[in-house]
């Protein structure tokens, strides 16, 4: 067979046609469960009505414009912030330092690895009914409150206190995950760096500084970027604790959206808000490689 490797034919030559042969298969997955729902949910944002094609009607912009004028939505663009913020932080920070205390050589530190990580391979739904049991009024929490001679709390019930209970179960959960993360992370930094280091009279803290967190950027962009998108798209412990409430007060971008497609069947207006959250996502993502990920 001849193949044809010059002019606007190029593409057609044996080593293309078995390039595109082999990436069809993915090509076609990505197209039918990634490109195109993600185009259809763009199409939906400008329309009113069901589903059905029947029951469509094309809107503009008129949903983007509710969604934007609309209080209630802003208040949960303003939750969906502070419980990212306040979780990413601490979700890194933490495992972090775990991983740098577990990746040295002692007894029991196998065991100590599995039970740090069990928490990232728990069902959600199952953890979040276990959190609310812990929380509720008449809970262990409130019981051992009263047992160090300290008043009970209305943690669920409470605008100012349910949204912590959230943000320590979101850090608890990614806790395992990030550890592993940076455990891999470490081991991939050469110990002849930390040994020359000893040798010109570096302290830990200097060794931790000046080498374990130049050699984990790479890996500190993964994990940031990971753990944002996790904490984004939280959706079923505020299904299962808190239902959004109090008082609005722990409603997320995900579960605003589940709500609004449905509970009020509002799928327009559902579709434009999943579109802002995406396009948040991947500004977000952009933004920590452009700053992080520069010299990773």
């Amino acid at each position: 067979m001849v193949s044809i490797k010059s002019g606007r034919f190029n593409w057609l030559d044996n080593e293309s046609i078995a390039a595109w042969t082999f990436l069809a298969p993915a090509l076609l997955f990505l197209g039918t469960f990634l490109i195109y729902p993600i185009a259809y949910l763009c199409y939906l944002s400008f329309t009113t009505g069901s589903f059905t094609q029947s029951g469509m009607r094309f809107i503009g912009l008129k949903n983007y414009w509710s969604l934007l004028t609309n209080p209630d939505f802003w208040q949960v663009v303003q939750n969906t912030i502070y419980f990212t913020t306040v979780t990413v932080i601490p979700s890194l920070v933490i495992p972090l330092g775990l991983a740098v205390l577990l990746n040295r050589s002692f007894a029991w530190r196998g065991v100590l690895r599995t039970a740090y990580f069990i928490p990232s391979i728990t069902s959600l739904v199952a953890v979040g009914l276990g959190w609310r049991w812990l929380f509720q009024t008449e809970g262990p929490v409130n019981h051992l409150l009263r047992a160090v001679g300290l008043n009970p709390i209305a943690w669920l019930s409470s605008t100012v206190w349910a949204m912590p209970v959230l943000i320590l179960l979101s850090i608890w959960k990614q806790l395992g995950f990030n550890m592993v993360v940076f455990l891999a992370g470490l081991q991939a930094i050469p110990l002849n760096r930390y040994e020359a280091a000893e040798l010109d009279g570096a302290d830990a803290w200097q060794q931790f500084w000046y080498i374990t967190l130049p050699g984990l950027r790479p890996t500190l962009v993964f994990a940031t970027v990971t753990t944002a998108i996790f904490t984004l798209r939280s959706f079923e412990p505020v299904y299962v604790i808190t239902g959004g409430g109090p008082l609005n007060s722990t409603n997320l971008l995900v579960y605003y959206i589940y709500d609004q497609a449905f509970a009020q069947f509002d799928f327009g207006y559902a579709a434009a808000a999943a579109t802002l959250l995406m396009a948040l996502a991947l500004g977000l993502v952009y933004l920590q490689l452009r700053v992080w990920g520069e010299d990773a």
